[in-house]
């Protein structure tokens, strides 16, 4: 790769950096674990950038996120519950996002993801059923019990 393609990879990671973390984070419900999945990320987004560097970067980065967790999932299919959700970045979080994020990590891993790509990363039903491996009719349903599992969620704490 020559250097003025390094250079502005390295400008494009820097600025996408932030957002694909938190995109991780709200997918994974697991900060280390969302941190692996941005530098997954990042590595093979690099590897590619000859390619992509010109065209849509942060959308190729996004789905390689997306897809690398789907990859995961499948792996593992199993849910570590615990008593209380841990390792969230307070940094300069409001109570509002927070109390979002712990409900978030409340439900199961497929509403989870399902309702962050289509409400957080804004894909359609076509587009999540895809990056998820699933059929249109399951995405809709697990993002219709997502849903209404996060507005019980909220409304116990009072935001809704």
């Amino acid at each position: 790769m020559r250097r003025a393609q390094e250079e502005s990879f390295v400008e494009f990671a820097m600025s996408v950096k932030p957002w694909l973390l938190t995109t991780a984070w709200m997918l994974t419900a697991d900060r280390h674990g969302a941190e692996d999945l941005v530098q997954e990320t990042l590595i093979r987004v690099y590897v590619r950038w000859p390619r992509i560097g010109s065209q849509q970067p942060a959308a190729y980065a996004r789905r390689v996120l997306a897809n690398l967790h789907t990859d995961r999932w499948r792996r593992t299919r199993r849910e570590v519950l615990v008593d209380q959700p841990h390792d969230i970045p307070v940094g300069s979080l409001d109570a509002e996002v927070i109390d979002v994020v712990r409900a978030l990590q409340a439900l199961g891993s497929r509403e989870r993801e399902s309702v962050v790509l289509r409400h957080y990363l804004d894909l359609s039903e076509k587009q999540t059923a895809e990056t998820m491996g699933v059929s249109v009719g399951a995405v809709k349903g697990y993002t219709s019990r997502g849903l209404a599992a996060l507005r019980a969620s909220l409304k116990e704490d009072g935001h809704v």
